[in-house]
């Protein structure tokens, strides 16, 4: 018998794109509640506990109640695509390439909080340098970086594109969280394994899916005799042996004039580059995928199957 998967939330923006990755699978029965039903709270629950995975699709304190609801049933599985439990220790973290560890924590675990899309990038980046002991969990690490408007949800999707509203957003490209107090902040350093919080500094591209995330880092605040060379091949022995994360290699990453937002658009994937001048004393990582994609719905598919596995 197929396992069986209920997105709680199939119809907000992420939910969708879950759905549509799963759409020709015959591995998995799909649970739905009926379009007249959405707003039942019995059928819900019943929805709810009668998975094998939940993927929740939902505001924080949604999720949350939606977890209570599955406490007491030791069958039900749960991936949380919100931030309610993404810096829980009870919770694995959705992110299995982060470390040679995860995708059995993730594999074994009841409850999986799928990584935010922009500390995917940054952790990405940041967590194989701490390993490697090249980045202190000190250095004042900063995050820069660009999304599509999907990521700001349906509200942004219909501001972005209905240019007939009166809240319409015709500016080609905008920064936000000016405050430094980001959601995603708290994840970024517990998981990116710092001991100060990152200034992080994010915007939104006129443009619906993909994303940039850079670390720019000094080399003389690093371990001695840190060098991009150096930097390069930590992270490449880091992704060894996988193909969701990749390095692009230092010869490819000099010839480049630049980096597009959109190519990994629609793919579950992500690339990370080193940028700077051999003997330079500076050097610019980035992280480049979907905000939909390795940043959100692809990654729930990606812990689904590692949690069928197991």
């Amino acid at each position: 018998m197929a396992p069986k998967i209920f997105i709680d939330g199939e119809h907000g923006t992420t939910g969708l794109q879950i759905r549509t990755r799963m759409a020709g699978r015959r591995d998995v029965e799909l649970l739905s509640i009926p379009e007249a039903e959405r707003r039942n709270a019995a059928i819900r629950e019943d929805m709810l506990n009668s998975a094998d995975i939940a993927i929740l699709c939902l505001p924080d304190d949604a999720s949350k109640e939606a977890v209570q609801m599955v406490s007491a049933n030791n069958n039900v599985r749960v991936i949380d695509t919100s931030t309610a439990h993404r810096v829980d220790p009870s919770w694995a973290y959705g992110f299995a390439e982060m470390d040679k560890e995860q995708a059995t924590k993730i594999s074994s675990a009841r409850f999986v909080a799928n990584p935010g899309c922009y500390p995917t990038g940054a952790i990405g980046l940041m967590r194989p340098l701490r390993a490697a002991g090249i980045l202190s969990d000190g250095y004042p690490v900063t995050v820069n970086a660009v999304s599509g408007y999907t990521g700001g949800g349906k509200q942004m999707i219909a501001q972005m594109e209905d240019q007939s509203r009166d809240d319409a957003i015709s500016a080609p490209h905008f920064l936000y969280g000016l405050t430094l107090t980001h959601k995603h902040v708290p994840e970024m350093k517990i998981h990116g394994l710092l001991d100060r919080a990152p200034i992080f500094a994010p915007s939104v591209g006129k443009f619906a899916q993909g994303m940039i995330v850079q670390v720019p880092l000094h080399l003389d605040m690093l371990a001695a005799g840190t060098t991009l060379e150096s930097i390069h091949a930590a992270l490449t022995a880091h992704y060894a042996g996988q193909d969701i994360v990749t390095v692009v290699p230092l010869a490819d990453s000099s010839k480049m004039a630049r980096v597009d937002a959109i190519e990994l658009a629609g793919k579950d994937t992500m690339k990370l580059f080193v940028f700077g001048t051999p003997g330079g004393s500076q050097v610019n990582l980035v992280a480049l995928l979907d905000n939909l994609g390795k940043g959100a719905s692809g990654a729930a598919v990606q812990n689904m199957d590692l949690m069928l596995a197991s």
